[in-house]
């Protein structure tokens, strides 16, 4: 499904290497957040210039790099100018045009794909694309109906009642909780669709969840996989606060369910780049029901841990890819535990600023602290996180617990 022009033919793009013209090999990125600030770092790392289109002047990303060119993402005169710069090109958020993937795929390898990262931006295509996977995967997603018409919505009340107690969701731009409410009888159902303003929804059944978990995986051209291991995640208000990711993190035959239906699924879309499959786990043990909730056409908040418990990052897996590079095969050395830092740690409970105690923070042993340059924090707001690792499973929980305990963290 890669629809690029570009192919398992593609020359790899070499660190320190120069083009035709002699210009510097670049890679570059759309999007200036902190995945992109992110996988800038790992490409300059590793030699490359890098180029960044953001409108943000202030981007974290952009703020980073060798070209930040401050135009919309569907500015032709700013694509064609990222176009020239750089040698391969490639995606740090969903929510990017399409067609600007599409554009640039005329001249440049970009890494994922429009279709890929189009399927992702609507829930509705997603639904049907896991659905369609489920034998390859061995995993479908849950229960769910669409919803774009009146029509669809009363099909929904008369005939679905099965999907109540629900979660109401756009099938566009929903992410971390945005654009979802959850719904418990039909009256509800119908007044959340027109709250929302009547767009295009999937209502999707409630499960009864044990646990939440995700897989990373990395794609080449030529079709080669690699992938970390499945890590269990915490989220609070719909939004990422822990990952937990070491061996016994969940049970061993589920986790490796999950690996491999994301490596299907990346297979199966032809997928080139860092993908992120997110599950939900209902039911306990080895033989629990595992259920496809999402994915995400780029490295993700659960993988932050790879930069400082793994042999590779997802980040240097990004670089791999769009590059054409071999793919080393991920080895976390360490366990692991991640906590997302938003803006509440900056502000009192009266919501004024306040620094946060890092001084006690830093001086715990395993503490590696990843701020993203962002320079006002606000309630709900990724501000950074921090990653804890030790020699053994016990002592990260420990330092997690008191990490979590100075900055006001759940855990």
């Amino acid at each position: 499904m890669n629809d690029g022009t570009h192919n398992a033919t593609m020359t790899p793009i070499y660190p320190g290497s120069v083009d035709a013209a002699g210009r510097p090999a670049t890679l570059g990125v759309l999007g200036g957040g902190q995945l992109g600030r992110m996988f800038v770092h790992a490409a300059q790392r590793l030699g490359y210039f890098t180029a960044v289109l953001e409108p943000d002047a202030q981007s974290p990303a952009g703020l980073v790099s060798h070209h930040h060119i401050q135009t919309d993402y569907n500015d032709p005169a700013g694509l064609a100018q990222l176009a020239r710069l750089c040698q391969a090109i490639t995606t740090e958020f969903e929510n990017v045009p399409a067609q600007a993937l599409q554009m640039l795929a005329r001249t440049r390898p970009v890494a994922p794909g429009a279709a890929g990262v189009g399927i992702a931006q609507n829930r509705i295509e997603e639904k049907a694309h896991f659905t369609a996977c489920a034998n390859l995967s061995g995993v479908t997603c849950a229960p769910y109906a669409v919803i774009e018409t009146p029509a669809q919505l009363q099909a929904v009340l008369d005939d679905r009642a099965d999907l109540l107690p629900g979660i109401l969701k756009t099938a566009r731009l929903g992410y971390d909780g945005k654009g979802q409410v959850r719904v418990r009888t039909a009256a509800e159902l119908a007044a959340a669709w027109a709250e929302m303003g009547s767009v295009a929804c999937v209502l999707e059944k409630l499960l009864p969840l044990t646990a939440e978990c995700s897989v990373l995986v990395a794609r080449g051209w030529d079709g080669q996989v690699v992938s970390f291991a499945a890590q269990r995640n915490v989220h609070v208000d719909g939004i990422l606060a822990v990952t937990h990711a070491y061996e016994g993190n969940m049970p061993p035959a589920l986790a490796t369910r999950a690996r491999a239906a994301a490596v299907s699924l990346a297979q199966h879309l032809d997928y080139v780049g860092v993908l992120c499959v997110e599950f939900f786990v209902v039911g306990e043990g080895e033989h629990a029901d595992l259920i496809i909730n999402e994915m995400a056409p780029r490295p993700h908040n659960s993988g932050h841990y790879t930069l400082d418990a793994c042999n590779v990052s997802q980040f240097d897996l990004q670089v791999h890819t769009l590059a054409g590079l071999p793919l080393p095969e991920p080895r976390q050395h360490s366990p692991a535990i991640m906590l997302n830092l938003l803006g509440e740690v900056w502000l009192d409970a009266s919501g004024q600023p306040r620094e946060p105690d890092w001084a006690s923070v830093l001086r715990l042993p395993g503490t590696h602290l990843h701020l993203y340059g962002k320079a006002q924090a606000r309630a709900g707001r990724k501000m950074g996180h921090l990653t804890i690792t030790g020699p053994d499973v016990a002592s990260v929980q420990t330092v997690a617990r008191q990490v979590a305990g100075l900055l006001g963290l759940p855990f």
